[in-house]
């Protein structure tokens, strides 16, 4: 970890004086409000006849409902992207030779390469324990509830990867239509919600997952053209936004928790319109918030931390429920249940949150030790070839659909031999062979778009 921080700390001080530092401060901290709410919300316990359950905090104490307003924070995320993709995007633009072809095919692969490379070790790794535990006889639903909720980090993945895609016709709308750009979503996510609770259209819902991200990513090249730098307007949009989403939510028809929870249907797999103002309230607190924070900033040891945690985040993000089910499993293997005898809510469970995050966090150092390597390097796609249009579209399309099937199906098969539906596994590595990569660690340098 000292030579992580060393390393971190050479490269604070070598940015450029014009980066926007809160940036990458959200990033981070967008990504750890997951990852301490999923440690947070997910509580395993012994009941008294000694058997393992599944604890789920929101069951039991409503209340938290209300916490999710501020763990679910992939609007932020969204955000972000939007803002970076356009750095990314104008910078590539700019620095491509007239009428040079495949600029976007490019561009789309090395964004694309970025995001998805850190996942192959946690997909090929669970997809290897899967087999060994089908193998060695243990009971197949205990394989797919291990195998579920370690991999439930990827979903979003499927989505911010098309997001990503839509990048240079997104941008080309903000820079045409402006402000238009993005308010012509918000009736697109209201008919969808019309469509899917009034008229009961079936999976048209699932068209939210674009219309509400890209809304939020439309607003992240709205805060690089220093639209929000009017904190006025910023508190504005906050206090408008969060009476809406108090209005449609506390005194209106959506539920308050902005994820899966009992009595009630999802704000976010798929989004709803109440996840939208959700994250209308975080895209102006946060905006409203950047002078502070950019100050903070400016402190060598906070902006130091910053680099260090935006240089692994994927593989924390990725990783850990990996190391919850890992904890979960040893305590309830080695030590038969010891510490897992408080119902998720009460006030011994409370009592011991702080301790078993603890070890969470310890069980997470040594994936983080050997896996954010993946975040820092990469091959040359296609030995620096452009990548052909067809092996683009396919690629990306296998990528999302073997990503979106591992979340929703989960990797874990029933009845087959092996335990595993190679079909799901193979996807992304199949669309990632067609774009011009793959899973083999290959080093080179590189420097954060």
């Amino acid at each position: 970890m000292l030579t992580m921080w060393s390393k971190a700390r050479e490269l604070a001080e070598l940015t450029p004086a014009e980066r926007n530092r809160w940036v990458d401060f959200l990033r981070a901290v967008s990504i750890m409000a997951v990852v301490m709410g999923h440690w947070l919300m997910a509580g395993l316990y012994v009941d008294e006849a000694g058997a393992l359950q599944r604890g789920d905090l929101l069951s039991v104490a409503s209340w938290t409902h209300w916490l999710t307003w501020g763990f679910q924070v992939m609007p932020v995320f969204f955000l972000v992207g939007g803002y970076s993709n356009s750095v990314s995007w104008q910078v590539t633009t700019r620095n491509a030779a007239p009428g040079q072809a495949g600029v976007y095919r490019d561009w789309l692969a090395n964004r694309v390469q970025r995001l998805i490379t850190p996942t192959f070790p946690v997909l090929l790794l669970w997809t290897a324990l899967a087999v060994a535990m089908t193998q060695i006889g243990l009971p197949r639903d205990q394989i797919r509830m291990a195998t579920e909720a370690a991999l439930i980090p990827v979903w979003f993945l499927a989505v911010y990867l098309l997001v990503t895609a839509c990048t240079p016709l997104a941008h080309r709308a903000w820079q045409r239509f402006g402000w238009a750009s993005f308010a012509a979503f918000i009736p697109a996510a209201m008919l969808t919600d019309w469509l899917t609770f009034t008229a009961g259209v079936p999976y048209v819902n699932f068209t939210n997952f674009l219309w509400v991200f890209l809304a939020i990513h439309q607003l992240g090249f709205a805060w690089r053209a220093g639209q929000f730098d009017n904190r006025l307007f910023a508190l504005a949009w906050f206090a408008v936004s969060l009476g809406t989403l108090i209005a449609i939510t506390v005194y209106g028809f959506y539920p308050v928790s902005m994820v899966s929870a009992p009595g009630g249907f999802s704000n976010s797999l798929p989004p709803t319109l109440a996840l939208f103002a959700l994250g209308m309230v975080q895209v102006g607190l946060v905006l409203a918030l950047e002078p502070l924070g950019r100050r903070m900033l400016d402190n060598l040891g906070i902006w130091t931390a910053t680099v260090l945690m935006n240089g692994m985040i994927m593989t924390i993000y990725l990783w850990h429920l990996t190391a919850f089910v890992l904890v979960m499993t040893l305590v309830w293997l080695l030590l038969g249940g010891a510490g897992l005898d408080s119902v998720p809510g009460t006030g011994a469970w409370w009592v011991s949150r702080p301790m078993w995050i603890a070890i969470y966090v310890l069980a997470l150092l040594p994936m983080i030790a050997i896996f954010a390597r993946h975040e820092r390097s990469f091959g040359l796609i296609r030995g620096g070839r452009t990548v052909p249009r067809l092996r683009v579209v396919l690629g990306v399309v296998a990528i999302c659909a073997g990503l979106g099937a591992t979340a929703g199906l989960t990797i874990a098969s029933p009845d087959s031999i092996s335990g595993i539906r190679w079909w799901v596994v193979a996807l992304p590595l199949v669309g990632a062979a067609l774009m011009g990569f793959g899973p083999v660690y290959r080093p080179r340098n590189r420097t954060a778009a």
